[in-house]
């Protein structure tokens, strides 16, 4: 087995550091946040506070939130020897954003594969995340005995960017999806219906989707529901979408709304809690 970094043990990122120590590598979390690193080690995951403070690895995986926090990473890493190195972007950042930090590591002798997840801290904990995983074939199959610890491997293109090219577009479904989930939700609830019968019925037909079965049971519990992905991942997440699609001409009518919920959410105060609360916009 190799021994691995996994810097970002949050809500998604500690249940995949879990499942790598439990495949029996040996790893090391990185965070910056201390209760993020006493979540992990109550949950059997060594954690250290910097990137610098961790082991040298075979691998790194790099599970932070944003193209900023990504290119920090880099930065404090280049400070110190990566040649020979696989890093392992599994952030949702966009295509643009892992080609320049790519460029940065493999300019140092690391190599690096583009593999953003999909499938949130559920099938995280269970090993059954679907991964887009783009790059070289050569580093891609060298790091099987880490992805397959994840999830379901989909091997997209040997290009770094085309598995963020894929999460922009799974990103724009899944910041619509969630959305549409809320306002249909708060439609039952104006018309005079339990909304707990109405997405218990509803969910079973065609009117079923992921979203609407993992959101919508938390949007019906209030504020104060524990926070699986926060609306500021998807005010992030819906950005990179609109810059992408910007990026090449393409109109979005439909995720310029969403994010427009995300973002009235945010401006409310709600950036920190669970996406489901998009539903107090309604």
């Amino acid at each position: 087995m190799s021994a691995v970094t996994f810097v970002g043990v949050g809500a998604i990122g500690l249940p995949m550091a879990r499942r790598l120590v439990d495949a029996g590598h040996d790893t090391t979390g990185v965070d910056t946040l201390p209760a993020a690193r006493e979540r992990a080690a109550a949950a059997g995951v060594t954690a250290v506070g910097g990137f610098g403070d961790a082991p040298r690895a075979e691998f790194v995986v790099a599970m932070v939130a944003t193209p900023d926090q990504l290119d920090a990473l880099v930065t404090e890493a280049l400070a110190g020897d990566v040649a020979g190195q696989c890093w392992i972007v599994m952030s949702t950042v966009g295509p643009e954003s892992v080609r320049a930090q790519a460029a940065r590591l493999t300019a140092a002798g690391a190599s690096v594969l583009d593999v953003p997840v999909t499938g949130g801290v559920a099938r995280a904990a269970t090993g059954e995340l679907t991964l887009f995983a783009s790059g070289p074939a050569a580093d891609v199959a060298a790091a099987r005995p880490v992805l397959d610890a994840l999830g379901v491997v989909r091997e997209v293109g040997d290009e770094v960017g085309a598995g963020q090219a894929i999460k922009v577009v799974n990103q724009h479904l899944c910041a619509i999806h969630i959305v549409a989930a809320a306002e249909a939700l708060a439609l039952a609830g104006k018309l005079g219906l339990d909304q707990a019968q109405v997405l218990a019925l509803v969910e079973q037909g065609a009117a079923g989707s992921f979203m609407l079965s993992d959101r919508g049971p938390r949007m019906l519990q209030g504020t104060e529901v524990d926070v699986a992905s926060a609306i500021s991942i998807f005010v992030k997440d819906s950005g990179l979408v609109a810059d992408a699609a910007g990026a090449v001409g393409a109109g979005t009518p439909l995720l310029d709304v969403a994010r427009g919920r995300y973002l009235q959410a945010a401006d409310a105060g709600l950036a920190a809690r669970d996406d489901s609360r998009v539903i107090e916009t309604y």
